[in-house]
This record gives structure tokens, C-alpha cells and sequence, in this order.
């Protein structure tokens, strides 16, 4: 049979358990063809890239499928007609890979990194706070004190 793969991206205002349903109720519709789900994760609620039916975020679930494709264009079908389902897209894929996806991978190394401490703030460009003048400047305080503001540019220490 061949292999799918299902992205799906749900409205913001439904719920994860609405969401799971959805995906269940799919699912279910697919074993019953003779399919078989290997793959399903929940990616979780995240920000869209462009504003989609007056949504900015969405709920993100990948499937991956082993099925026939008369059950896949009923599924298809099926999601658009949902309201809740913002946009979808199928594609067939040559294998399903069990390991997780790179989203949820990222996820996990996010979860592992300390968030607390993310070091000393850094110091403006001087270190007192008092306002800056004129010969406050880095390129004046660079130069030695012969070349300060107060001398003339074109002709420097020349008499």
C-alpha cells in the first residue's frame, strides 16, 4: 500500500482535545479501509506565517498513513469541508520514518536547556551613566590628546 504523509493545521479556538478527536475520527475511517496509522504527532499550538481565515496561530498534527488512495481522497475531502481544519496538505512519501520529526526534536532540546539564568546583562558603551559629550565619542577617546575636536582637521599640528 502506499505511504502518506498528512499535515493538518487546526484553528486556534478549538481545543487539543477537539483536535485529537478530529484526528481520531480520521483515523478510525482509515483502519476501517484497511489502513494502518504508523506515524501521529502533535506539534502544538503555533504561530502561522501569514494571517489564514483571521487566524495567526493553529494547532499542528503530522499523520503518517499507510493506505490506499480512495480512502486518502475521502480524508482529504473530509478535512476540507471541516471548519475547524484552517489547511492541510498530503504528500506521498517512499517511507515513513519512526524517528520523531525535527519539530518535535527541537522541542525536546528546548525542554533540555536551562532557561533561568541567561547571564549578565551586558554594560552599555560606557561604563558611567552619566550623558555623553562631544570628546565622549569612541574615535575621540581612541585618539591621542593632540588630535582632540578642539584642534583644526585639515591642517593638524602643523605651524
Amino acid at each position: 500500500m502506499p505511504l502518506y504523509e498528512c499535515v493538518l493545521i487546526a484553528r486556534n479556538d478549538v481545543t487539543q482535545q477537539q483536535v485529537d478527536t478530529l484526528v481520531d475520527a480520521l483515523t478510525t475511517e482509515i483502519e476501517a479501509e484497511g489502513g494502518l496509522l504508523r506515524k501521529r504527532e502533535y506539534w502544538g499550538l503555533r504561530s502561522l506565517a501569514y494571517r489564514i481565515k483571521k487566524n495567526r496561530k493553529g494547532h499542528y498534527v503530522l499523520l503518517g498513513l499507510e493506505t490506499a488512495s480512495a480512502p486518502m481522497k475521502e480524508m482529504e475531502r473530509k478535512l476540507s469541508l471541516n471548519e475547524d481544519v484552517l489547511r492541510f496538505m498530503t504528500i506521498r512519501v517512499d517511507s515513513i520514518d519512526d524517528t520523531p520529526s525535527p519539530i518535535m526534536a527541537r522541542k525536546s532540546d528546548d525542554r533540555d536547556r536551562e532557561r533561568g539564568f541567561r547571564g549578565p546583562k551586558p554594560s552599555g558603551r560606557f561604563d558611567s551613566g552619566r550623558k555623553r559629550g562631544y570628546d565622549d565619542r569612541e574615535e575621540f577617546r581612541a585618539r591621542p590628546e593632540e588630535f582632540r575636536a578642539d584642534d583644526d582637521f585639515r591642517g593638524r599640528n602643523e605651524e
